[in-house]
């Protein structure tokens, strides 16, 4: 959430997953709305990019405030 997009290339690599293990990831992120995939190409090479949605974003936020509350319970 930090880039504006980002490039399959780019987060497959950030993340070390497989083509396949992150093509199931993003199809699952889509199905929800959370991120838009962009198709294009560059030269005659062609580019998928991502972007997080507004309610990507506040499910994003969601669920690390959920996270920090568990954490808060554990001491």
């Amino acid at each position: 959430m930090v880039n504006d997009w980002v490039d399959f290339g780019e987060l497959k690599e950030t993340l070390a997953l497989t083509d396949g293990n992150l093509a199931s990831h993003i199809a699952a992120l889509e199905k929800e709305q959370f991120i838009v995939v962009r198709k294009s190409f560059i030269g005659k090479k062609p580019n998928t990019a991502f972007q997080v949605t507004q309610e990507g974003r506040e499910a994003f936020q969601s669920h690390l405030a959920a996270l920090e509350e568990l954490v808060k319970g554990m001491k």
